[in-house]
C-alpha cells in the first residue's frame, strides 16, 4: 500500500521546496519581507538592481555561457557519435570520458585554471622554446572579461554528461539499422548517421540539454574560479549580495535571483527557438539527397574535439597532482626543481573534518535517493504501469506526468530557489543544521540517481520475478532475494553517480549550511581567491579523488561478489 504513495511523496518532496523557494524569493524582490521591515510591496529592489554597475555585462555573460557551452558540447557529442566506427580509439575515448562524469565541477575548473594560466603548466611546457617567454606573460586568460575560460571549463564537464546520456538513449533507436538502410541508398557513414539517427536522438536527450543550459547560465563555483570578476556573472553577484553584512541587501539579492530565473528562462526560450529553426532548416537538408560532402572534416572535428577535451581534463588533473607536491618551481621550468610532501602534511590535519562531513552528507543523500527511487520503480513494476516518460522527455503530444517533474531541480537555477528557501527557513526560525544540507543535496541527487537506475530497472526480465513467485516467494521476497542481487551492478553505479553529484555541490551546502558546515568542496572553492596553488592543488585533488573512489567500488564490488558468476557482474 505504501508503495502507491511514493510517487506522490517524491513529487511533494521535490516540487514543494522549489515552489516555496521561488515564492519566497519573488516576494522580497518586490519589497515584501516583514522580518526585515518590508511591510509593503515596492519596486525599490529593482531600481537598486538596475543601478548596479556592470549588470548588463553580467547578464550577457551568464546568458552566453549557458548557450555557447551547451551548443559546443552538443555539437561535439553528435559529431563524435556520427564519426564513431567502433575502432580502438573510439572505445578508448568512451572509457576515458566516463570517469570525467565523476569529476566535480570545482576540481575540473581548478585543473583547467592551473593548465591555461599565464604561468600554468601549458605555458611552462611550451616556454621558452615555442614562445620565447622567460617570465609569465601579462595576459588575462583565467577569469577573462569575455568569460571564455568559464565556457571552456563548462564544456569540459558537460560534454561527458551529454555523451553518456546519448549513449544511454541510443539503444532505443536501433541506430545500426538506420545507418545501414541509409548506406544502402549511397549515403556516406557520417552523413547517414546525422540524417537518420541525430533527429531521432535529440528528443530523447532534450531534458539533459535543458539541464546543461540551466546549470551553465547560473553556475556559481565554476564562475568563482574561472569567470570574470569585474563584473562577475550574475549568480556570483547574487551570492555576494546575499552574504553582505547589510541585511537590506537581501532585497537586492532577491531581485537578482528573480532576474537570474528570467535569464535562464530566456536562455531556454532562445534554445527552443533555435530548435524550431533547426527543425525547419534541417528538414530540407535531410531530404535534399546529398550523400557526401565534408565527411573527413566532420570525422576529424568530432574525434579531435573529444580527444582535446579528454586530454585537457587529464592534464588538468595531472597539474593539480604536480602542484600539490611541488617545491621550488621557477618559470619557465617544465617541472618543479624539488618535490615535497609538506603541503599534504600541512593540510592533512585540516582535511579530516571536511572529508568526514562530505562523505556523511553524500552517503545520506544518496541512500535516501536510492530508497525513494527503488520504491517508485518497484511501484511502477508491480502496478504494471508504463513509464511516465519514453526517455528523458515525453514524446510530442503526450501529457507531462508527475514523475516528469522529478527533473525540475535540474531546470530551475539553484540560486533562484535555494535563496528563497533560506529566507523561508529563517522566517520560521529554523537554523542551519546538517539534516537541512542533506535535504538540499537530496533535491539534486535524486534526479540523477533515478536517471541512472530507471533504464536498468525497467529492462529487468520479469520472468525472474515470476519464477520466484512460483517457488512460493512473496513479492517482497522476490524483490530482496532476486531483483536486487541481479541489479547490484547498476544499483552501485547509480549510488556512485549520486555520491559524485553530492560531493560536488557547493551552493546548497553554503546556503542551507549558512557557511557553518564545511565540506571539501566549500573549502576548496574558498581557496580560489588565494594565490597558493600548492594548497589549492591538495584540496582540489582530494575533492576529485572522493567520487572516483566511489566509481572504483561500484565497478569492483560486483566482480568480487560474483567472481564465480560472470553473468551477474554487470547484470542490466
Amino acid at each position: 500500500m505504501w508503495l502507491r504513495l511514493m510517487p506522490t511523496v517524491v513529487f511533494t518532496l521535490l516540487v514543494g521546496p522549489i515552489l516555496a523557494g521561488v515564492a519566497m524569493v519573488v516576494l522580497p524582490a518586490f519589497g515584501y519581507l516583514p522580518a526585515l521591515g518590508g511591510e509593503t510591496f515596492s519596486l525599490a529592489p529593482w531600481r537598486e538592481l538596475l543601478d548596479q554597475l556592470g549588470l548588463a555585462r553580467s547578464v550577457s555573460i551568464s546568458l552566453a555561457s549557458g548557450l555557447i557551452a551547451t551548443a559546443v558540447s552538443l555539437a561535439v557529442v553528435l559529431l563524435f557519435l556520427a564519426a564513431a566506427a567502433d575502432t580502438r580509439l573510439d572505445r578508448w575515448l568512451r572509457r576515458a570520458v566516463s570517469p570525467l562524469l565523476a569529476l566535480p565541477h570545482a576540481a575540473a575548473a581548478f585543473g583547467l585554471a592551473f593548465l591555461i594560466a599565464p604561468s600554468g603548466l601549458m605555458a611552462r611546457l611550451l616556454s621558452p622554446g615555442a614562445t620565447g617567454w622567460e617570465r609569465p606573460p601579462d595576459l588575462l586568460i583565467v577569469q577573462d572579461s569575455w568569460g571564455l575560460s568559464l565556457m571552456a571549463g563548462l564544456i569540459i564537464k558537460e560534454l561527458p554528461f551529454l555523451l553518456l546520456m546519448s549513449l544511454a538513449a541510443l539503444p532505443q533507436l536501433d541506430a545500426p539499422r538506420r545507418v545501414a538502410l541509409a548506406r544502402s541508398l549511397g549515403y556516406r557513414p557520417i552523413i547517414a548517421w546525422l540524417k537518420t539517427v541525430a533527429p531521432a536522438l535529440y528528443p530523447l536527450i532534450r531534458l539533459p540539454v535543458y539541464a546543461v543550459i540551466a546549470f551553465a547560465s547560473s553556475v556559481v563555483d565554476v564562475a568563482m574560479i574561472l569567470g570574470p570578476t569585474l563584473p562577475p556573472t550574475l549568480a556570483v553577484s547574487i551570492l555576494e549580495w546575499f552574504h553582505d553584512p547589510d541585511l537590506e541587501k537581501r532585497f537586492l539579492a532577491s531581485a537578482g535571483a528573480v532576474l537570474q530565473l528570467g535569464v535562464t528562462l530566456t536562455a531556454l526560450l532562445i534554445w527552443w527557438g533555435l530548435e524550431c529553426l533547426a527543425r525547419r532548416l534541417g528538414r530540407g537538408w535531410v531530404v535534399n539527397g546529398q550523400r557526401r560532402g565534408g565527411e573527413r572534416w566532420l570525422r576529424l572535428t568530432g574525434r579531435g574535439a573529444l580527444v582535446i577535451t579528454t586530454l585537457t581534463a587529464g592534464l588538468g588533473l595531472g597539474g593539480l597532482a604536480l602542484y600539490s607536491v611541488a617545491g621550488f618551481w621557477r618559470f619557465p621550468d617544465a617541472l618543479p626543481t624539488t618535490l615535497t610532501l609538506g603541503h599534504w602534511q600541512t593540510a592533512l590535519p585540516l582535511l579530516g573534518g571536511p572529508v568526514t562531513t562530505t562523505l556523511t552528507i553524500a552517503a545520506s543523500a544518496t541512500l535516501l535517493a536510492m530508497l525513494l527511487t527503488l520504491a517508485v520503480l518497484e511501484n511502477e513494476q508491480r502496478g504494471g504501469r508504463r513509464p511516465g516518460v519514453n526517455g528523458p522527455l515525453p514524446a510530442p503530444g503526450r501529457r507531462i506526468t508527475a514523475m516528469n517533474l522529478l527533473y525540475l531541480p535540474l531546470i530551475v537555477p539553484q540560486i533562484a530557489f535555494l535563496f528563497g528557501l533560506v529566507v523561508l527557513l529563517e522566517t520560521q526560525g529554523i537554523r542551519a543544521r546538517l539534516p537541512l544540507v542533506i535535504f538540499a543535496h537530496l533535491l539534486f541527487v535524486l534526479p540523477y540517481v533515478f536517471l541512472s537506475m530507471a533504464e536498468s530497472y525497467r529492462r529487468f526480465d520479469p520472468r525472474w520475478t515470476r519464477l520466484a513467485l512460483t517457488l512460493s516467494h512473496s513479492r517482497n521476497g522476490a524483490f530482496w532475494r532476486v531483483r536486487l542481487p541481479m541489479l547490484l551492478a547498476p544499483l552501485l553505479t547509480a549510488a556512485a553517480v549520486g555520491m559524485a553529484i553530492s560531493i560536488g555541490q557547493y551552493l546548497p551546502t553554503l546556503l542551507l549550511g549558512a557557511g557553518r558546515i564545511a565540506t571539501v568542496t566549500t573549502e576548496a572553492v574558498s581557496l580560489a581567491s588565494g594565490g597558493n596553488r600548492r594548497v589549492i592543488g591538495v584540496w582540489a585533488l582530494v575533492q576529485a579523488s572522493l567520487p572516483l573512489l566511489g566509481f572504483i567500488i561500484a565497478m569492483g564490488l560486483p566482480r568480487l561478489l560474483w567472481s564465480n558468476r560472470r553473468g551477474m557482474r554487470g547484470a542490466p
